[in-house]
Formats: structure tokens, sequence, C-alpha cells
């Protein structure tokens, strides 16, 4: 009978592992849901209370861009070591979507565990020899114990978080704790939760093995730290950093950010007295229209952003363009994901590293900051306010899809009280006042940026807003020597911007001929691979860009090495090719490593790929 043979294949399995070494807080658990069926907030709170236990843990959501019906996925990792990338395996399935049932088999790992709502039995169609099959009646459960159907379908996944508290010796007290916190006085929805989490933990405990050979241990390795999403730090950055205009038009996956931006100003950016706000937030008719808001904000004084995706930036390119030759400071937060157009847009990629470095016609180049996770989206937020204001020109935060809408672990954001808007070269009253007459786009330091008034402080510092068309005096101008000392000059300007741009990151020694480099949220992934490929007695140095223009020190560091294996996450080796053109190092030195499957980089795949590559070198 098919049902014997499952049973005696989950007795063996059991048995095999029982003779393996037990192992704590390493493991990976994936959740296979329909979109739509409330699933979302059980998968959240199995993740966050394994971080409330004091366990490093990371959540990827794998959700379609549809409201409800589509297949989704959300991946917890457990890490001891503290590793947030994908682990690119599956110990424990949770298949709820009968839809994707004999994909969810597949994606476990050999000796791994599947648990699944076995109300309807599908004995057939789990036999798998390598692991183990556990059946919940999860559907059955919920029917007998809630009256209401929408309770019924909400229930059955805290029941599941349940079974997997027993399977992974979770500490039932904090979950519930973490129930309480989430709902406050909502007494119906504690209770409910409560009584789905028992029963599933209960048949847990009385049907299988408990707990696994991997389990949960409590850990102190939590402390200082935070769970939260790149978006909303990076609105936090926002208001840290002094922003009072924004505009944009809703786009996925950038528009929580905005959100979070509203959420905050109406707590902290109204007057005490009036209750009116200090603060405009304007949904604009799309992109274009958005930016040229934000232009105007920044053009007028104002701390001005709009955050966008891929699409986005295209449409916004005239406008970025008209900024970058009218030098008008404003941000742009691109959330990458994948595209064009319509594409997915609930999957991450880092697309437009060279759209967003060259937007616009003519020759234009931008400033543009590359965040690795939700803590330097924070920061690297605060700091394209001031480079914006330093270097007057738009300045742009790339971020993508995994930074911006899952929940990492960061270190607690710390507030610097002391901190100070840097606004650059702006001209007050009294300078005014005392200069005979003031030049807009006149360079007096030799550092290629003029100084600037704000609108309405003085008539003396008036001028005409121009986008190419202008001398350095401000005034109107078609001669083209006039143009060609124009654009000369904002090549100074960018030699500037190398010396006030974030760092990059550096891990290097003498002793390694080989590196490693990359931008934004590849970084944990090589972290973890170049842990694992140390152990293969393989050393690479590793250098991760934070920030276009390249300092010095990226020059230095591509000049130092015989063979760089450049990682991102699009088709083209976008990254690979602006490292290329801007520090004119030879092709032959980069080796790019591409992933653009639009799901997150994971450490064994690279492992793998970086192995590949050195086999063929050595063979050639």
């Amino acid at each position: 009978m098919p049902w014997m043979k499952i049973n005696k294949q989950m007795r063996c399995n059991q048995k095999r592992f029982e003779v393996s070494t037990a192992s704590h807080n390493n493991f990976t658990v994936k959740f296979a849901n329909v979109n739509g069926t409330g699933s979302s907030s059980a998968n959240g709170l199995f993740m966050k209370s394994i971080f409330r236990m004091g366990i490093p843990v990371v959540g990827k959501n794998y959700f379609p861009s549809n409201i409800q019906g589509l297949p989704t996925w959300y991946e917890v990792r457990a890490s001891e070591h503290g590793y947030l990338a994908p682990s690119g395996g599956v110990d424990i399935m949770v298949a709820m979507n009968a839809e994707t049932y004999a994909k969810d088999l597949g994606d476990v790992d050999p000796g791994g565990y599947l648990l699944y709502d076995s109300t309807w039995p599908r004995n057939i169609l789990m036999a798998r020899e390598d692991i183990t099959v556990l059946g919940v009646p999860l559907a059955k459960m919920c029917n007998e114990n809630f009256d209401n159907a929408r309770a019924r379908t909400l229930m059955k996944n805290t029941a599941y978080v349940g079974s997997l508290a027993a399977l992974l010796n979770m500490e039932v007290a904090v979950i519930e704790q973490l129930l309480l916190d989430i709902f406050g006085s909502k007494t119906n929805l504690i209770e409910a939760n409560k009584s789905a989490l028992q029963l599933g933990y209960d048949y847990a405990k009385a049907n299988f093995t408990c707990p696994l050979p991997f389990t949960t241990k409590r850990e102190n390795k939590t402390d200082g730290y935070i769970m939260i999403d790149g978006n909303t730090t990076a609105a936090l950055g926002c208001l840290y950093a002094g922003a009072t205009v924004g505009a944009w038009y809703p786009i996925t996956p950038s528009t929580s950010l905005m959100d979070a931006f509203t959420g905050y100003c109406d707590l902290f950016r109204k007057d005490e007295a009036t209750g009116k706000n200090k603060y405009a937030i304007i949904q604009a008719e799309d992109e274009l229209a958005a930016i040229g808001i934000a232009l105007g904000a920044g053009w007028n004084g104002s701390r001005s952003f709009t955050p966008t995706s891929g699409p986005g930036i295209s449409l916004m390119s005239e406008f970025l363009g008209f900024g970058y030759y009218a030098e008008i400071p404003t941000v742009v937060f691109d959330v990458q994901r994948t595209g064009p157009s319509t594409g997915m847009p609930t999957r991450t990629q880092q697309g437009d590293i060279l759209a967003c470095a060259y937007a616009s016609h003519g020759d234009t180049r931008h400033v543009c900051l590359y965040p690795s996770n939700p803590e330097e989206a924070f920061h690297f937020s605060v700091k394209a306010f001031d480079l914006a204001d330093q270097l007057q020109t738009p300045v742009i935060v790339l971020s993508d899809l995994d930074i911006g809408m899952n929940d990492w672990m960061i270190k607690d954001l710390k507030w610097d009280k002391n901190y100070n808007p840097n606004n650059g070269k702006i001209l007050g009253v009294e300078e005014l006042e005392g200069m005979e007459n003031f030049h807009r786009y006149l360079d007096k330091d030799g550092d290629g940026i003029p100084y600037r008034t704000i609108p309405g402080v003085h008539p003396k510092g008036s001028y005409f807003t121009r986008g190419s068309g202008h001398n350095k005096l401000g005034l109107y101008t078609e001669d083209a020597q006039e143009y060609q000392e124009l654009v000369d000059r904002l090549l100074v300007k960018w030699e500037t911007a190398k010396n006030l741009v974030p760092k990059p990151i550096i891990d290097f020694s003498d002793s390694n001929d080989y590196a490693i480099l990359c931008i934004g949220s590849c970084d944990d992934a090589i972290r973890e691979a170049r842990d694992t490929l140390a152990k293969k007695s393989l050393a690479f140095n590793y250098l991760r860009i934070t920030a276009f223009p390249f300092s010095k020190e990226v020059e230095e560091f591509l000049k130092a090495h015989e063979k760089i294996f450049v990682v991102e996450q699009n088709r083209d080796g976008q990254l690979c090719k602006l490292v290329a053109m801007e520090t004119g190092i030879h092709l032959e030195k980069l080796d790019s490593i591409r992933m653009y499957d639009g799901i997150p980089i994971c450490s064994r795949n690279l492992v793998q790929e970086i192995l590949n590559r050195l086999k063929e070198d050595e063979a050639a």
C-alpha cells in the first residue's frame, strides 16, 4: 500500500537521522503558500520568534504581483554564524499549495522534511525515498475547532507554526508573547491564534519524533539588533536628513518607502500649535511629473526626493539630465526589480546600474549610492541628501526589492543628535549684500562646484535656470566655447565627488591574487562564499563598491589583482562594464558572474560558479 510505503520511508529516515550529528540553529524552512490566504503573517511570526530567541535569522519573500491566487514562497534561514543570504537549500518544506507540491517536493534537500496538510492525503505524490514526509491534518483540525470560515483558513497557518515549534524545539512562550505584541487588545484574535498554535504543537508532539536533529536553541546573538526592511529605513533616513517634500507615482517595490515616510511625517512633522503639516507629499500623474516636482522643490531650497523603480528611471531620464546641467539637488530612490516595462515587479535584480549612472541624453554622469542592507539604506539615505546639496545635483540611491521589501536583521539604528545637514555652498542675505554681482555657475574655488542661492532670499541672488544653455555667468548662451566650458567644469565637479562619496568596503591581503567585487545586496552571499572557499584553502580579497563615481581606492584595488570576479544580479554584466569603462581596467582581468533569475543570490550557487571558473582557468 502507498501509505505503508511512506510510513516505512518515514521510519527509515528517522532512524538514519537519529545516528547523525545533531545541530542547533542552522536550518532553512521554506513555506509554499497561495497568495492571499493570510500566510504572510504566520510566516513572519515564525521568523520573528526565532529572532526573539536570540538566533540570527532572515526571511525572503517570493511573491507574485497579483492580489491573490498564485503561488508564493517564503524562505526563513536560521544561521548561528549570522549568514543572511539564502542558503540555497531547504531542510523543511511547509507545502500548503497543492498546485506546487511536485516542485516543493523536489526542492527539499536529501535528508530533509516536507510538512503538508494531510486532510487530503497525497501519499503517492509525496513519495521520495530520501526525505521524510510529515502529514498534519491542518484543515480538519481547524474546521473542528473554529466556526468562522475565514478563521478556519487563517488559523491553518498558525497551526503549522505550532507544529514547527514542536519539531524545532522552539519556545512556545516566545511565540505567544509575539502574538500579544502583534494583536494588542484584540483578545479574540490572540485567543484564536494561541488555540491554533496549540493544535499544531500537540499534533506534532503526539505523532512525530520531536525534536528533529536540527533544532533551535536560545542564544544571545540578536542583542542590539532589530528586524526591519530597507524601504522603512530609507524613509527614516529621509526624515532624519530633513526632507520635507516627497513626490511619487506608485510603483512596486518602492511604494512602501513613501508610505513609511508619510507615516513618520504624520508623527513628527506637524506643527505642535496648529496641527498643520510641515511637509508636502504629492502623488503625481506619472514618474516624470514626480521628479519634476522634486527638482522644483530642490531648486526652491527644500530637501526633496522621489522613490521609484526601473520603469520610473526610464521616464525620469529627461528631468535627470536637466537636474544635472541646471545643477539642482534632489534624491531619487531606485528600488530595483526585474524589467523592463512591467516585467516582474515582485522579483529582485540589479538591472539599473548603467541606466542610473548615465541617465538622460548627452554627456551625463550621476552620483549613485549602493547600500547592501537596510542599515546602509538608512545611512546612505542621509548621505544622499548631503551629497545632493554639496554637489548641487540629483543623487540616486540604488537599492533593490530584496533590501527594500524583505525584513533583515540589522544593528539597531543610532540617531546622532549632533547631526547637522550639509547644505553646501549656499549664499545668504549677508553674503549677497556684500557682493557686487552674483554669478550662478561661476567656479570660484576650483572644485567645479559654484555657489547657489535660495529663491526669494535677496534680489541679487536671482537668476534664470536653464539646462545646458547657459554660461558660467548664468546667462543664456548657444556659444560653442561657453558650452564646452560648462561641461568641462562639470567633470571637475565629478572629480570632487570622488572624495565625498562613501568609501568602498575592502578586505585585502597581499598574498591573494584573486578577488571578488560587487555592489549592494550581493554582500551577504559573498561573505559566506568567501568563508566556504577559505575552508578549501582558496582565499579571495574583497571589494564592495558603495558609490559611483569610483574613488581612487577602487582603482588601486583593481590594479593589485590578476583576476577579479565581478558578482552582480543582471544578465549583461552592467557593473563589470561600468568598472571597465570608468577605470580603464582591462576586461581580461574581470570575470563577470551574473545571476539574474529574480531570486537573491545564495552562497552555494556562487561557490560552485567560482570553482567552475577556476577549473576552466586551470584547464586553459
